[in-house]
């Protein structure tokens, strides 16, 4: 018999396929809490804005800059490699910034933002 290799550690297990994820939840009686996460998440940013997105962005980021120094190569996020989320977390914290800052310049200046 052929054995097969051992599996890298540093690698991320692909994602449950075939079976959708609620189901999947009812059969092992799990409790869906990343919905409940998600839907904060997209509460705090529907109150908080751009800044919300700013913090999220950036812990995102160093939590992936800190997991790719361990030595995590793969991410199961859409993009996979830990450096393109690192580079996505990276842009979307400064794009959030612009918006910040013009969000507080107009706060202080009591005018409306172009």
């Amino acid at each position: 018999m052929t054995e097969r290799p051992a599996a890298d550690p540093r690698q991320v297990p692909p994602p449950h396929h075939g079976v959708p994820s609620t189901e999947r939840a009812a059969r092992s009686g799990e409790d869906p809490l990343r919905l409940c996460v998600m839907a904060t998440v997209a509460l705090l940013g529907w109150l908080l804005g751009p800044v919300a997105v700013l913090v999220f962005a950036g812990v995102g980021a160093a939590g992936y800059v800190s997991a790719r120094r361990a030595g995590l190569l793969r991410s199961r996020c859409k993009l996979g490699d830990t450096r393109l989320v690192i580079a996505y977390l990276v842009l979307l914290a400064a794009v959030a910034a612009v918006f910040a800052v013009r969000a507080l310049a107009a706060l202080v200046t009591g005018g409306a933002h172009a």
